[in-house]
């Protein structure tokens, strides 16, 4: 799983969100990320990659365009965390006519009726939150961690 940096990552705790922004303070872009998968690809074709983000650089970029060039870096799955499967046939399509897999989140709450609409379009796996509220916004007792190792 690589991640794409977005401005506003409102499904992320705050160690993603401090993440995404050091990239964008970087200047580092959706093709950046496309260009890492394609330098990747010159050593490593076999470890799938898979793009982790938000619609809107993808969508900036055109899915066309956007699908065409992942499946050039060598993508071979993508997961918009923002974009519901009900309105996500435009992205879906271009994806799955370049050969990529559309992955889509499911969880604890969400109705066995959308887990067999999203069953029937997923492409690759469907990605299972198993925690509710923002990622990484729970914190370990490196203390309690250790105690409980032993």
């Amino acid at each position: 799983e690589l991640g794409v940096p977005f401005s506003d990552p409102m499904a992320d705790g705050p160690t993603i969100q401090r993440a995404a922004e050091r990239a964008l303070a970087n200047h580092v872009s959706l093709r950046d990320v496309l260009e890492t998968v394609r330098l990747f690809r010159q050593t490593n074709d076999k470890t799938p990659v898979v793009l982790m983000g938000y619609l809107n650089p993808v969508h900036k970029m055109g899915y066309q365009a956007f699908a065409q060039a992942a499946a050039e870096a060598g993508v071979d799955g993508v997961l918009t965390v923002d974009s519901p499967v009900e309105t996500i046939a435009p992205l879906h399509d271009s994806l799955k006519a370049q050969g990529i897999d559309c992955i889509f989140l499911i969880a604890p709450a969400t109705t066995e009726e959308r887990i067999q609409t999203i069953a029937k379009v997923a492409g690759g796996f469907v990605y299972y939150v198993s925690l509710k509220g923002v990622t990484g916004a729970a914190s370990l007792d490196t203390e309690e961690v250790s105690r409980k190792i032993e």
